[in-house]
């Protein structure tokens, strides 16, 4: 692993650089493929299926069999851990439901404010070399709760053309109303430009690998809304001298067994807790059976030591990480100045595994320092804020100069006249 002590302020932004590729660097094959998908269809889709995921459809749709043969083999003590997780998420996306809002501004001026379902969303679960289904948990409960009503899923099948069957039972446990077996850029842009089969959407949610994350970014050229561009898995942990070093070592390998793009950073201000974790990871790492991948993530990792509180606070900041667990002992310091994260996990026995599943918060997080600016997924996220109002008589009397005076400001003078002759047709009443 990589240690670091004491970095230079001016050195952060390049040490705390992901292993990525820029958008640039990807942009051209994501545009390629979009063309060609809103050209042809179902055809590209094929396509590409049988060139990336290896296996040639006749079909993308599943079918009612299909799900029914997945859930027979789903065991029982999953399906339990599955609605148990589904309860937590249902439990605390409920809460997060607000009532209308509705204000007197002036006299005879009332606005308000209502929360609609976005109707159509697209939710685009990974497959590849873990399926995770705990991500359907993650958006399609929320997206049940706010009442969308066309709630679309791609998944990437296998090389014998199927999806794992903890996808398609959550799937069918939580709502989802069409399964279709494609996945990478070509699903994005399916749901994008809608084909013969997969039905077009109005936001795409879900998280994905480079290539996926681009083609997010990319679907917003064509009016198409994102949750947010959320890219490889990333954890920082903050660990001082009271943190375990085994408990911080196997959240470290929790994300970067992900995937060989996630990146895994830990910052201390305790050089014995660097030195310990360090062994750990080495320790635990030798027995992972997805070693392999979490090796090259790990090969990107950092060990990070600093002299005091703040300066991590602000080193923190400066990087925004998608989870950030928090082991210290004056723990108050730095949630009171915690302010980019996704999502923060506190204490020694709040590992990050437990808001990936069933803690009840959200994993669909943003990631690539974008939670400096982003929230991860919640339930505002399936719907749209609409305002509206109704102004009395003695509303726009109250109101209408201050109106006709700022349009008047601005030379837009038909803005002023649809004022003015309301105002001038009640001076007339009185008269």
């Amino acid at each position: 692993m990589n240690k670091i002590y004491n970095p230079k302020r001016e050195d952060w932004v390049a040490l705390l650089k992901r292993p990525t590729q820029t958008v640039s660097d990807i942009e051209e094959t994501v545009n390629e493929i979009f063309t060609e998908v809103r050209d042809a269809g179902d055809a590209v889709l094929k396509k590409y299926t049988k060139k990336f995921d290896g296996v040639a459809l006749d079909t993308f749709r599943v079918d009612q069999n299909e799900i029914e043969e997945a859930m027979a083999l789903v065991n029982n003590d999953l399906k339990q851990a599955i609605s148990q997780a589904k309860r937590n998420i249902e439990s605390f996306h409920s809460a997060q439901k607000t009532s209308r809002v509705e204000v007197e501004t002036a006299n005879g001026v009332n606005c308000w404010q209502v929360k609609k379902p976005i109707q159509k969303v697209g939710l685009y679960i990974p497959g590849g070399t873990a399926p995770l289904f705990s991500t359907i948990l993650m958006l399609a409960v929320p997206a049940n709760i706010a009442g969308c009503s066309e709630i679309v899923l791609c998944t990437p099948p296998n090389a014998e053309g199927k999806i794992h069957p903890a996808i398609l039972y959550t799937a069918q446990l939580c709502g989802v109303t069409q399964i279709f077996k494609v996945g990478g850029i070509q699903a994005i842009a399916g749901m994008t430009f809608g084909t013969e089969t997969i039905p077009q959407v109005y936001k795409i949610f879900g998280p994905g690998n480079q290539y996926v994350t681009v083609a997010k970014q990319i679907a917003t050229k064509y009016g198409v809304a994102i949750d947010m561009p959320a890219g490889p898995s990333e954890l920082l942990v903050m660990a001082d001298a009271s943190a375990n070093a085994a408990f911080v070592a196997s959240d470290l390998l929790s994300q970067a067994e992900h995937g060989a793009d996630s990146q895994v950073i830990m910052v201390t201000t305790t050089k014995a807790m660097l030195q310990a974790v360090e062994e750990e990871v080495e320790r635990q790492l030798s027995v992972l059976p997805r070693k392999a991948i979490a090796e090259q993530a790990i090969a990107n990792s950092k060990l990070i030591y600093v002299e005091d509180s703040q300066t991590a606070i602000d080193l923190i900041n400066e990087y925004g990480p998608e989870h950030y667990i928090l082991c210290v002992g004056n723990e108050e310091d730095f949630l009171d100045q915690v302010m980019n994260a996704g999502s923060v996990f506190i204490g020694n026995y709040t590992p990050e595994s437990a808001g990936d599943y069933a803690s009840g918060t959200n994993h669909t997080l943003p990631t690539n320092g974008y939670a400096k600016q982003y929230s991860g997924v919640n339930l505002d996220s399936f719907m749209k804020s609409m305002t509206f109002q109704r102004i009395s008589a003695e509303g726009i009397m109250t109101i209408g100069t201050t109106i006709e005076l700022m349009a008047e400001a601005e030379g837009l003078h038909a803005h002023k006249n649809a004022v003015t002759l309301r105002l001038e047709s009640l001076k007339d009443k009185k008269n």
